[in-house]
């Protein structure tokens, strides 16, 4: 796969989830277009209701139909997420990019944060792989001299000061934060 772009991509004859190669070019229905990017249609419907995809119209029956472009779209969108972008964040993208404008700095520096965010959390977990590593071994050893049977206080251990850990500090206001960018 190429770098992840928000240009439009002419060739919309790209392999199916399923390794088949699908060649539209008339309009796709709804459960067509989902079999074809690895999606439900009900991820395709809440994609609408964001405007990262737009229905072309509807079959006499009501089914939706897409453009054949929609592969093309939704695939960037579930590339996209892969990296993180978040679905609000895909939709201003893509709607800067729908009215004519390039978003290509915002993408940028949206990707630069992101990575930022995740070096970040990189260091954090090297830092919590080390405090288990001392941990385990600490406990490796107060077991060896612990009775069967007995209680080796292991948990209490983490709090007497016995144990110079640097741990990753908990923030309860950013573990808030999080969860409320990820719902």
């Amino acid at each position: 796969m190429g770098p992840l772009t928000l240009e439009r991509d002419p060739d919309v004859s790209l392999p199916s989830v399923d390794g088949k190669t699908a060649r539209q070019t008339g309009p796709i229905r709804i459960g067509d277009l989902a079999r074809l990017c690895g999606v439900s249609p009900d991820t395709l419907r809440h994609y609408e209701r964001l405007r990262l995809v737009r229905a072309k119209g509807r079959t006499p029956s009501g089914y939706r139909l897409y453009a054949p472009e929609a592969v093309n779209r939704v695939r960037l969108v579930q590339a996209a997420l892969c990296l993180g972008f978040t679905l609000p964040e895909l939709s201003r993208l893509l709607g800067m990019r729908d009215a004519g404008h390039a978003p290509c700095q915002a993408v940028r520096a949206l990707a630069a944060e992101k990575l930022a965010e995740v070096e970040r959390r990189l260091r954090e977990t090297v830092r919590l792989r080390a405090a288990l590593r001392a941990v385990t071994a600490s406990w490796d050893n107060r077991l060896k001299g612990t009775p069967a049977g007995a209680q080796a206080g292991l948990l209490d251990e983490l709090v007497s000061g016995e144990l110079a850990l640097d741990l990753p500090r908990r923030d309860p206001i950013r573990l808030r934060e999080r969860r409320r960018t990820r719902g």
